[in-house]
Parts: C-alpha cells; sequence; structure tokens
C-alpha cells in the first residue's frame, strides 16, 4: 500500500514537472513521458484524470481527436468518482477543441458547464478563464454585445485576485467589443485601461497593442495626425521588442492612412511587408485582411480585375473562417467594384447581401456603408424612391455613429436623387450641407501633421543610430586610451572637444533654423485660412445665382448694377488680401458694398456706423478683413425667423489710446445662434482673427483682443462683438 502512495505522488509530481517545462523543450519527449507515467498508473483516480488532461492539452495541437479521446476518458473517470474539479476542467478542454473547430454553440455549452462547477468549488481563477472564453466565443461569432458583459465578469474577478495581465487582456477584448459596434468612445476608455496597466507592469506587447488600435480610433474618426502618433509609438514599441506579428499589424495601419492620402505606392508598400510577415506565421484571419485591403489600393489605381480577384480571395477565407464582419466588409468592397465599372446590378446585389450579414451581427458602419451603396446604384439605376429611402436611412445611422465623411458623401447624394425627382429646393439643401461638410472635413493641416509627425519618428530613429555609434565610438575610443602617452590622450581630447562644441552649436542653429522655419509656417497657415474665410463659397454661390436669377428674368439694369457691385467687391477683396495694413476707410468701404450685395430685396439689415470723431479713416491702417466676417455672421445667423426691424451697427472709437470696434445686431443672440447651429459647422472667423491678432499685436506691440457677448446680460436683445484692434496712424511720422 505504502509503494503504491509512493508511485502515485511520484507520477503526480512528473505531471507537474513537466507541464512546467520550458516551451523550447522536446514536445514528443513530453508526451512520451506523459503516455509512460499513464501505463504505470492502472488506477482510475484523481492522478490519471491529471494525466489524461496534459495529455489532452499537449495533443490539442498535434492530434486534435486523439486530443478529445483523452477528454472524454477523464470525464467519464472524473463522473465517476464525483470529482467535479475533473469533470470541470474536461468540459473546459472540451470547448477549446469545439472552438478551434468553430462549433461556437456547442464551445459555449462546455464552457458554462465548467464555469458553474468551477463557481461551486470555489476556483475563483478558472471561473475567470471561463468566462473569457465565453467572451471569446461570442466575439468570434461576430456577437459583440453579448461578448461584451463576459468579458467584464473576467475582469471583476481578475481584479479582485490581482491577476493585472490577464485583467489587462480582457479590458482590451471589450474595447475590441465595442470598437466592431463602432461605439468608439466607449471602446477608448477600455482601451486607456488596459494601456495603463500594461505600461505600469512593462508589459510592452500588450502597451504596444493597444496604442495601435487606439490609433485606429484616431482614424474612423477622421482625425489622421493622431492617429499616426499613435501608431507610431506602436511601431517603436514593437521594433524595439522585435515584435514582428506587431510590427506588421501597424504597417497595416499606417498603410490605410497612407491610401487616405492618395499615397497608393507606399501604401502597398506597406500591405505587402505586413502580409509576407503574417504569410510565414500562418495567421489566416490577418491574411484575409490584408488581402481585402490590397484589392482596395487597386480599386483606387483602377486596376479592376486585380482589386476584384483579391476581395474574392478574401471573401472566400474569410467565409472558411466565418468572420462575419469582414465577409460583411469583403461584400461591400465587391459591391464598390462593380458600380465603378457600371455594373449597376452586380453592385445591388452585393450590397444588399452585405446589408444582410452587417444587420445580422449588428455591425452599425457596415449597415450605414451599404444602405449608402445601394442608394448609390438605385439612382443609377433611375429608382429614385428606393434610392431616396436607402440614402436617409444611411444618413440617419451616419449622424449617429458620427462618421462625417459619410454624411458629407450621403448628402451629395441626396442631393441628386431630389435633383432627379425635381425636388430643386432639397436638393439645393442637400448641396448647401454637402459643402458645409466639405469644410468641416477638410484640413490642410491634417496633412502637415501627418508628414511632420513621420518625419519625427525618422528623426527619432535617426537619432537612436546616432546615439548607438557615439556610444560604440566612445568605448572604442576608450579601450584604446590606455596605450597612448599623455599628450597624445591630450590631443585627443582636445579633438573629441572641438567636435563636441561644433555638434552643440550645429545642434543649436539646427533648432533655432527649426523654430523660425515653424513661425513662417504658421504665419502662413493663419493668412491661407484668412483668405479662405474673406467671402466663403457660399456667398459667392448664392451672389451668381441672384446674378443668373436676374439675367434670366431680363432685369438688364439691376443685373449689370449687381454685377458692378459684386465686381468692386470683389476687386477690393483681393487689393485687400495682399496687404498687411489697408486704410480704415478701404475696408468700411468694402463692408458697405458687402452689405448692398447680400440681398437686392427689402429685407436686408439696416446697417449703420457710429465712428467717433477722433476716429480718422483716412489716416488709420488696420489689418485687413477683421471686421467683415463678425458682420457676415450676423447677416447669416443673427435674424433667423426675424421679419423686419434688423439692424446691425457698427461702432468705432478710442479707448485709452486702443482702436476699439464694437457690432451690434439686434437678432436673437449669440446663445440662441449656438444652440440652433449644426454640430459639425464650426465658425472660423472668431478662431482665425485670434491666430492674426496674436501675430499681429506680437508686431506691433499693442493689445489685440476679441470678446463675444449676448446682449441679454446688458438687458438689450442680440450680440456684442468688441474687438480691440491693432492700428497705424499715418499721419504720426
Amino acid at each position: 500500500m505504502e509503494c503504491k502512495v509512493k508511485n502515485t505522488v511520484s507520477i503526480f509530481f512528473a505531471i507537474i514537472f513537466l507541464m512546467g517545462l520550458p516551451k523550447g523543450f522536446a514536445q514528443n519527449q513530453k508526451i512520451d513521458s506523459l503516455v509512460l507515467a499513464l501505463d504505470n498508473h492502472q488506477a482510475n483516480d484523481t492522478t490519471k484524470v491529471h494525466i489524461l488532461h496534459a495529455l489532452a492539452t499537449y495533443y490539442s495541437e498535434k492530434d486534435a481527436q486523439k486530443a478529445l479521446d483523452y477528454v472524454v476518458v477523464s470525464e467519464s473517470i472524473s463522473e465517476t468518482l464525483n470529482f467535479k474539479k475533473g469533470i470541470a476542467e474536461s468540459r473546459y478542454l472540451r470547448g477549446i477543441f469545439e472552438m478551434e473547430q468553430y462549433n461556437f454553440n456547442e464551445a459555449i455549452n462546455h464552457f458554462n458547464a465548467s464555469s458553474q462547477l468551477y463557481e461551486e468549488i470555489g476556483d475563483k481563477t478558472k471561473l475567470a478563464e471561463c468566462f473569457t472564453k465565453l467572451g471569446n466565443c461570442y466575439y468570434k461569432s461576430n456577437d459583440f454585445r453579448n461578448a461584451i458583459p463576459y468579458f467584464k465578469k473576467a475582469v471583476a474577478i481578475d481584479h479582485k485576485e490581482g491577476h493585472f495581465q490577464t485583467e489587462a487582456i480582457n479590458l482590451k477584448f471589450i474595447g475590441y467589443s465595442y470598437f466592431d459596434l463602432s461605439e468608439y468612445d466607449e471602446a477608448r476608455a477600455y482601451f486607456d485601461e488596459a494601456l495603463a496597466i500594461n505600461l505600469k507592469l512593462g508589459y510592452l506587447e500588450e502597451a504596444s497593442s493597444c496604442y495601435n488600435i487606439i490609433g485606429a480610433i484616431y482614424s474612423k474618426r477622421d482625425n489622421y495626425p493622431v492617429a499616426l502618433e499613435f501608431y507610431n509609438k506602436s511601431l517603436a514599441i514593437s521594433e524595439k521588442i522585435k515584435d514582428t506579428l506587431g510590427i506588421s499589424k501597424v504597417l497595416n495601419n499606417i498603410a490605410i492612412l497612407y491610401k487616405i492620402h492618395g499615397k497608393y505606392d507606399k501604401a502597398l508598400e506597406n500591405y505587402n511587408k505586413s502580409y509576407a510577415i503574417h504569410s510565414q506565421l500562418g495567421n489566416e484571419e490577418q491574411i484575409a485582411v490584408l488581402l481585402n485591403n490590397i484589392g482596395s489600393i487597386y480599386l483606387k489605381k483602377e486596376d479592376y480585375d486585380k482589386a476584384l480577384t483579391y476581395y474574392n480571395n478574401a471573401l472566400l477565407l474569410n467565409r472558411k473562417l466565418n468572420r462575419k464582419i469582414n465577409i460583411s466588409r469583403n461584400l461591400t468592397n465587391i459591391g464598390n467594384t462593380y458600380l465603378t465599372i457600371e455594373k449597376y446590378k452586380l453592385a445591388e446585389k452585393y450590397y444588399t447581401e452585405s446589408k444582410l450579414v452587417a444587420l445580422e451581427i449588428n455591425y452599425q458602419m457596415g449597415i450605414c456603408n451599404n444602405y449608402r451603396g445601394l442608394a448609390a446604384s438605385l439612382l443609377l439605376q433611375k429608382r429614385y424612391n428606393e434610392a431616396l429611402s436607402n440614402a436617409l436611412k444611411s444618413r440617419e445611422l451616419a449622424r449617429k455613429i458620427k462618421v462625417l465623411n459619410y454624411e458629407k458623401d450621403i448628402s451629395h447624394l441626396l442631393s441628386d436623387i431630389y435633383k432627379n425627382k425635381g425636388n430643386y429646393k432639397n436638393a439645393l439643401i442637400n448641396h448647401q450641407e454637402y459643402k458645409i461638410l466639405s469644410d468641416s472635413i477638410f484640413n490642410k493641416e491634417s496633412i502637415e501633421k501627418m508628414t511632420q509627425l513621420e518625419y519625427e519618428y525618422k528623426y527619432k530613429q535617426a537619432l537612436d543610430s546616432a546615439s548607438i555609434r557615439e556610444l560604440k565610438l566612445t568605448k572604442t575610443v576608450l579601450s584604446t586610451s590606455e596605450d597612448l602617452e599623455k599628450s597624445k590622450r591630450n590631443y585627443l581630447w582636445a579633438i573629441i572637444g572641438v567636435l563636441l562644441i561644433s555638434i552643440v552649436s550645429g545642434t543649436a542653429i539646427f533648432y533655432q533654423k527649426l523654430n523660425n522655419a515653424k513661425a513662417v509656417t504658421q504665419n502662413a497657415i493663419v493668412e491661407q485660412k484668412l483668405l479662405r474665410s474673406q467671402m466663403t463659397p457660399h456667398f459667392i454661390f448664392n451672389s451668381l445665382a441672384v446674378l443668373q436669377g436676374m439675367i434670366l428674368n431680363k432685369e438688364e439694369g439691376k443685373s449689370v448694377s449687381y454685377l458692378s457691385k459684386f465686381s468692386k467687391l470683389l476687386r477690393l477683396t483681393l487689393e485687400n488680401s495682399r496687404d498687411k495694413m489697408v486704410f480704415l476707410s478701404k475696408e468700411l468701404e468694402a463692408l458697405e458694398n458687402y452689405i448692398q450685395l447680400q440681398n437686392l430685396e427689402s429685407d436686408t439689415p439696416h446697417f449703420s456706423i457710429d465712428m467717433a470723431d477722433t476716429v480718422d479713416p483716412s489716416a488709420l491702417k488696420i489689418p485687413p478683413m477683421l471686421i467683415q466676417p463678425f458682420v457676415e455672421n450676423a447677416v447669416e445667423h443673427a435674424f433667423r425667423n426675424q421679419l423686419d426691424n434688423k439692424e446691425i451697427k457698427l461702432e468705432l472709437s478710442f479707448q485709452d489710446a486702443a482702436l476699439k470696434c464694437v457690432i451690434l445686431d439686434n437678432g436673437v443672440g449669440i446663445d440662441a445662434t449656438s444652440q440652433a447651429r449644426s454640430p459639425h459647422k464650426t465658425s472660423l472667423s472668431t478662431l482665425i482673427n485670434r491666430e492674426r491678432l496674436q501675430f499681429l499685436s506680437k508686431d506691433f506691440k499693442t493689445k489685440g483682443s476679441i470678446t463675444i457677448e449676448d446682449r441679454k446680460k446688458y438687458g438689450d436683445q442680440g450680440t456684442m462683438v468688441t474687438m480691440i484692434i491693432p492700428y497705424q496712424n499715418t499721419t504720426i511720422t
């Protein structure tokens, strides 16, 4: 009896030892040792259950069916012994087997049974593992909403038990689930939490993964400079720890940014690098993603046959893996290709199939995109009512998930649909909305920032390489200097000193030039914004439309007068924009021309100028186009639903030697205007003029400020804009 006990104990510790062997140890040796232990242990007891579980674990990678056979035997013995822990582990292993075969419903049943048993025996660690696996099953079957509660249960246990690494992984999967549901704010919160844990504990591979997906969130929100910033953080870590899988994922996302900005060859280069890494690793899911992405590049390059080949190959692989979210994306892209080559019926077919898959998994972005694609294909088939229905559904979703690019495209599409239906009023409304969204999305600084961040990352790499070379050089100098005579050593240090001084001087000159270049660039950007804001495209469009109406109505005298005033305003605007300072009289003349042109009808606001005696407009010079944008804002926004008694007043005076300009209107007030304005429409006038005033105040060493207030705080109605404007007095020499 004593011998039998000793033998059982020896076998048990042998199992523990074998399971703890390094991963690099020969797999066959582990299996052979466990088979020997099983042959030597004839009793159907808990020790045999542990041996069978260990064998099942090792065979799961080599022979799945044999692994399952071991699990079935271990489960049978455990049930005979009423060994709950053994039954729980058997069900857990069966769940893993089914999950690897993509039988997620069966896997969920096994993990649920396992979790109930682990909860009964109080094994919190294994219970958390069951919850994680349940979350994985729902996630892989594209049921993201049901995956989230299980990941959260696992997080709660991991946090309480102090298992911070697995807590961070589960937090990340919650973030992935919200990301695939297009709920980006929720996703960002969980990725931030996971990132904080990984950085604190030094889990660099996981930290890199978090940086990468946070970058993807910013990319989805069209904030490409910040997206690239996070991608570069991820790439720096992955390169540091030589994580090829992490590098490949970041390269894929950076390629997406290149594609967005029209750099297709660079995008293709990054995709191919990433594809090579994943092919070597045999990662089928990522290979499918990359096939789809490469197809999208060929679509942009107008090589439609290649695009369809890559899309269809990706679709086949995703159908095999049952990745429904990617199946939906592949189908949409095939639809886009057929739409481009004018095969509208085929496009409609693929959009419809993709929409059904997206609806099945509640993939909001995909649903929105497919409604948009259907609207476009139906419009081109002249099925206008069906096109309108799909476009309106797409716009509703685009606004819900806050994707400006989609909303912009849909507004343009709706304008075309209404135009074809003969509804010109709605066509114009949607065209104007399209222009507003285009202005909001267009941002030259985004491209500049992207280039700058890419340069800074490469510059950092160059500095790191230089530091390594410098370190090697220093070691060489130190190792050889011991054999040199004192005079030679002093001579060497003198050379090093000169070199260091040269490096420091060169660095100082470089940073000085860099700062000067940045200042010049910033000035140029502000001036460019000024030129874009001086006369809005909407005003020019409306003016030309009014002129066209006069000509069509054969109002020759009126149209000639209007054209004369319009050309005069355009000339004044262009003349004033060339100079840093213009006479106040010229600025007021342009302003009055603008007011006259804004509306020829009787409902034009009454405009007046109240100028103090001390203000001489023919002697004072001010920065151009400071006043006009605020008057334009008053004309366009202040008198909403107000039919008469509309007044705009301009007051100019000196206050403590500063030129004070006050613009008053009796409209609805800035508070009401701010509430009614579209959240996508940002007023550029205040922002640009404040930036200009900052630079001008430094140049002229004078005050410059802008204050906007609702007049209700003074017991009046409307808005009051108060500006302190830098000026030059030409009468003072």
